[in-house]
């Protein structure tokens, strides 16, 4: 993880470095703050990682490592609004220290920025780093566009769900290391294709392990509401196999749990749920899946194994980590 910590720092030292001018201070404000919140830089660290995978050294990707980062970010404060968050990491959501308004208008900044940013790689590679981003921040939107629709529907399985978090979550981390292969101009097309795919299936298994962290994680380490799916009737991975492995007297416990529940007691009981019925079990049993394919894909890029640790160094500690 040595490598893959240096590239992080690079990363928040870059973010902090980054000249936001001073008015409108309800523009900017906003973005200092948030972006001083800090986070695990984790998509950013990919695209160096992905492109230092290939014989380059990382810090050629830094442009479009920024780039990542804050479209990222963009996401995040606008999500926060759609999702009526109160906190991010620990602190207020910048539609709750300001209001809904500056966070659409700061967020939108952030998102031009990002494309400044990626603008400033260089002419070889820069059109098909446009095209991976441009495709990818539309994906994203598609995936949130769903995860809302989701909250109306009465008929969502499994699979749609999976569908949603590739397309809100997990293009991006495939997105953010086939910049830096691109980056580092490789060719093969085949190396190119199973590091986005690895990229794709961490993505997933980083998602479900979300998903299972907001039920089950230590409050104290979290740095958000914990049980806040469960508050938001939220559509996830383990509600959705609850009602699947649930039996007809439970399930109907567990839809009048969601339509009159409230608070703490709301979270206990349906947890209580899904310990009974084995929906952990099953959501670390999906989330191994993609894990497992994630390292085929590595296993099928034509590059020394050597090379290869960084990334699978921060695939295990993605899939284990506490917050």
């Amino acid at each position: 993880m040595q490598q893959v910590q240096s590239y992080q720092e690079v990363i928040a030292h870059n973010i902090a470095q980054l000249k936001l001018p001073a008015t409108p201070e309800n523009l900017y404000a906003p973005l200092r703050y948030f972006l001083s919140l800090g986070g695990k830089r984790t998509r950013p660290a990919l695209t160096l990682l992905g492109c230092s995978l290939f014989g380059t050294p990382g810090i050629k990707a830094i442009n479009a490592a920024i780039a990542v980062e804050l479209f990222h970010n963009f996401t995040l404060i606008h999500d926060d609004i759609m999702d009526d968050a109160p906190l991010r990491r620990g602190k207020q959501t910048v539609h709750e220290k300001w209001n809904r308004d500056i966070a659409i208008l700061s967020g939108d900044v952030l998102f031009v920025e990002a494309y400044s940013y990626l603008s400033k790689n260089e002419g070889d590679v820069l059109p098909k780093l446009m095209t991976v981003f441009n495709t990818t921040a539309k994906e994203v939107c598609e995936g949130q566009q769903m995860d809302m629709d989701f909250e109306s529907s009465d008929v969502i399985t499994i699979s749609d769900y999976i569908e949603m978090i590739r397309l809100k979550t997990s293009v991006l981390l495939g997105a953010a290391l086939k910049m830096g292969a691109i980056v580092a101009q490789e060719d093969n097309e085949n190396n190119i294709q199973n590091i986005y795919d690895f990229g794709v299936n961490i993505g997933l298994a980083f998602q479900l392990h979300d998903d299972i962290l907001d039920v089950y994680a230590d409050p104290s380490k979290f740095g958000k509401q914990v049980g806040g799916d469960i508050l938001s009737n939220k559509k996830t991975f383990l509600l959705l196999k609850a009602f699947e492995l649930a039996d007809t007297a439970t399930a109907n416990q567990l839809s009048n749990l969601l339509k009159n529940g409230s608070g703490k007691q709301k979270v206990e009981n349906v947890t209580a749920i899904y310990n009974q019925i084995g929906v952990k079990e099953a959501a670390e049993q999906q989330k191994q899946t993609f894990y497992r394919k994630a390292l085929a894909n590595m296993a099928a890029i034509d590059i020394s194994d050597e090379h290869k640790k960084p990334l699978l160094s921060l695939a295990e500690y993605l899939m284990s980590r506490d917050h």
